[in-house]
């Protein structure tokens, strides 16, 4: 006698898909992130995953969805319904973030009005990096730890529009 139980492959590919999703954004994230040493074959993997990131999560989340309609039907109980939901939620949620970078909206706002001081009255380390510019007998030194954050320091200099950027 056959059994009305649906097939348990279906149920366990929507996590899988979902965290796949997931995986192409979070992987990523993880290993570009700023002032974290990254590996060579990690960076390469990681700019490898967010290059096609984008593509295999939107065919994550359609797999999941199409898999869950296919097989809601034959669902039994609110408790796999629920979960089929929640992965299908997980996996466009993960096609969503692969489309956004996280480290652009925080990191790359320029510093509108730098302030600054003479070098004697700075409070650097000795070993601190600099970013120098020499232009027309005037010099500014930007800080790489000040500027790390930012990316971008707008500032004139000799009279000039200049934008610092490390």
């Amino acid at each position: 006698m056959p059994s009305s139980r649906p097939p348990r492959f279906p149920f366990l590919l929507f996590p899988l898909l979902s965290l796949l999703s997931l995986a192409c954004f979070a992987y990523p994230m993880y290993v570009i992130r700023p002032f974290r040493y990254q590996g060579a074959k990690e960076l390469k993997l990681a700019l490898f995953i967010a290059q096609i990131g984008p593509w295999v999560s939107i065919v994550c989340a359609i797999a999941c969805l199409a898999l869950v309609v296919y097989t809601w039907p034959r669902m039994h109980g609110r408790l796999r319904h629920a979960a089929a939901v929640v992965c299908v939620v997980f996996a466009a949620l993960g096609a969503f973030l692969t489309r956004f970078n996280l480290y652009e909206q925080m990191l790359f706002h320029p510093i509108p009005g730098p302030q600054f001081e003479a070098a004697n009255h700075a409070r650097i380390d000795p070993d601190d990096m600099v970013l120098a510019v020499h232009m027309g007998g005037a010099q500014r030194a930007y800080p790489i730890r000040q500027i790390a954050y930012h990316h971008v320091v707008n500032d004139t200099l000799a009279g000039v529009p200049i934008v610092a950027t490390y």
